[in-house]
């Protein structure tokens, strides 16, 4: 299933752009190399991630579906 992440962000119930934004800030705090998983349950937020990601460099390792519950994880670039 997912990897095991540095740290994990839960933005369930939150509409873009709000996932985003906690991912920005929480990814600052993280060192290059690291992970940081995002539970989301907005479903443009599969859309946002993976552009947010080409845009800032970062590497989206992981993104799934579990039954409504979008999950990411980011490498820090």
């Amino acid at each position: 299933m997912m990897t095991n992440a540095t740290q994990t962000l839960d933005t369930r119930g939150l509409n873009c752009p709000l996932p985003i934004l906690k991912a920005k800030k929480a990814l600052s705090g993280l060192s290059s190399g690291e992970t940081l998983e995002i539970q989301a349950t907005d479903p443009g937020s599969v859309k946002d991630f993976r552009s947010f990601c080409e845009q800032t460099g970062n590497e989206l390792l992981e993104s799934d579906d579990d039954h409504g519950v979008f999950r990411f994880t980011i490498r820090k670039a």
